[in-house]
């Protein structure tokens, strides 16, 4: 499985001879800079946002997955679960976000979308075993650096994969992500441009963070 981020909450997941995943592909005039070009067998939307639900953004076609639901696509299981609905700030409306499992041949990584509350436990025991969480960490609309980190400590991942934080050509308000580092002990963490797993076994024992460059 290889890892890569576009910015914002927007990934490929892929594996040779599998369906590749895109992950909450945005418009480009909201977040502030453009993804390029994201190809893709499965893209995944966690919310009717822009910053979120652009499939446009997709070249080619793609089965698209929105909201909740299971589904099994090129050797890839992807479950869609319904987790915060929080209401959102003056308003009747009910925010709806879905965090979605994707797994590979057993290794499971869980997107959370644009979660804003922590979840309760009977929410997080319905994930099942988490491999690799992809946490907002931004604040604002979504989970800020100690609420991160404590749905980090109920999840129990392997690895942690921050997202959804100010970078330096977003126009999004958002908190950076060395607050998210304080929060979780760390100085500095070296990024990567992608990350490559190869099976279950070659995980890390004790939760990781990684930090992804923005792909290009």
């Amino acid at each position: 499985m290889e890892i890569t981020w576009y910015g914002h909450s927007c990934f490929r997941i892929n594996e040779r001879g599998m369906a590749a995943v895109v992950t909450d592909p945005f418009d480009p005039r909201v977040v502030g800079y453009d993804p390029g070009k994201l190809r893709a067998d499965i893209v995944t939307v966690s919310c009717d946002k822009p910053a979120h639900n652009y499939v446009k953004a997709i070249r080619g076609k793609a089965f698209e997955v929105v909201g909740q639901g299971e589904y099994e696509i090129g050797g890839v299981f992807v479950t869609g679960v319904r987790i915060n609905g929080s209401k959102k700030k003056n308003s009747g409306e009910d925010f709806i976000n879905t965090v979605y499992v994707i797994d590979y041949d057993g290794l499971k990584l869980v997107h959370l979308g644009e979660l804003n509350n922590v979840p309760n436990q009977t929410e997080v025991e319905g994930l099942g075993e988490v491999h690799v969480a992809l946490v907002p960490v931004g604040g604002k609309t979504s989970l800020n650096a100690a609420n991160a980190a404590e749905v980090i400590s109920l999840l129990e991942p392997s690895i942690v994969i921050p997202m959804h934080y100010d970078v330096s050509d977003s126009v999004m308000e958002l908190d950076p992500l060395s607050k998210f580092l304080k929060e979780m002990g760390l100085n500095a963490v070296e990024t990567e441009e992608s990350i490559k797993l190869s099976s279950v076994s070659s995980l890390p024992e004790e939760t990781r963070v990684m930090v992804l460059e923005k792909s290009l």
